[in-house]
């Protein structure tokens, strides 16, 4: 494994998004750029699920933040692969990032359960959603901790 990390660190585009002036920083953007959008567009959802905004129809929200939220996660996990590239033997070797990979997977498993209601039906499924909204919250803000924590530690 240890090889296969290395040789991705020395293909072409690690090195150049590594040495490059201006490439990582954008990269590093879009990346931040792509969580927010996720964060922004899954954390008022999963709150109207569990009970705030009432007011606020779930079907209307679900219609608008779900793209919102599918966008902003390819774009992070894009990007994210990208700059994955330039660091590799060091990132796979951080309990850190190890941690943010695992509830991203979490994150992105129960996002694909939630789907399974049309956004028509998610005010019905009562307990069942405002479940799947918690455990969505969790997931996205220790992502968002643990990924900070890759930079420091």
């Amino acid at each position: 494994m240890t090889e296969w990390l290395h040789a991705l660190e020395t293909t072409a585009l690690a090195v150049a998004l590594r040495d490059s002036v201006w490439a990582y920083p954008l990269v590093n953007a879009a990346h931040l750029l792509g969580v927010a959008l996720l964060v922004g567009g899954i954390v008022p959802l999963d709150l109207r699920l569990v009970g705030f905004w009432r007011t606020v129809p779930v079907a209307d929200l679900a219609r608008v933040l779900r793209g919102v939220a599918a966008s902003g996660l390819f774009l992070a996990l894009l990007a994210g692969a990208l700059l994955f590239a330039t660091r590799a033997a060091e990132y796979a070797a951080s309990p850190y990032f190890l941690a943010k990979m695992g509830v991203v997977c979490v994150g992105g498993v129960n996002a694909l359960l939630a789907t399974r209601w049309p956004p028509e039906r998610l005010s019905k499924a009562g307990y069942r959603a405002a479940a799947v909204a918690v455990v969505s919250i969790l997931s996205w803000i220790s992502a968002l901790v643990l990924g900070r924590l890759v930079g420091y530690f």
